[in-house]
């Protein structure tokens, strides 16, 4: 990883979709960054944030990989409740499912804005290995 990235601000959308970060290890690269620009575009339709569209303006404008399909994937999980992150590690593969959690109502601008993104095992293999790692620090 590009120590440029781990500079302040750090920005963990930054991280994992620049060519230099952690894209070149997520499996299904074209299927993240779309959900990546997809929730930015709900944060940006709700805030219009100038700061926010530089940023998705930016993520959107890296290089795009050759396995990269995403223009496949866009509204495709605009209803999810899950989606997948795999990532090949000096570990192993890992896949994780990744949920979004939206706190607050609409009529709640601060509540409305917090939103968290958690990440658990997608499969027996992966929270194996996860275990594993957990151990080793």
């Amino acid at each position: 990883m590009s120590p440029a990235l781990l500079a302040p601000p750090v920005n963990v959308l930054r991280i994992a979709l620049h060519p230099e970060g952690l894209a070149p290890q997520i499996v299904n690269h074209g299927e993240w960054r779309a959900h990546i620009l997809e929730r930015m575009d709900v944060q940006i339709a709700a805030s219009a944030d100038t700061g926010l569209i530089a940023l998705r303006d930016e993520l959107a404008g890296y290089a795009v990989r050759s396995d990269d399909h995403s223009a496949e994937h866009r509204d495709s999980h605009a209803s999810s409740i899950a989606v997948p992150l795999i990532l090949d590690t000096d570990a192993g593969r890992i896949s994780f499912v990744s949920t979004v959690t939206i706190f607050g109502t609409p009529v709640d601008i601060t509540l409305s804005e917090l939103a968290i993104e958690a990440f658990f095992p997608a499969d027996a293999e992966s929270a194996a290995l996860l275990a594993r790692l957990a151990q080793l620090s």
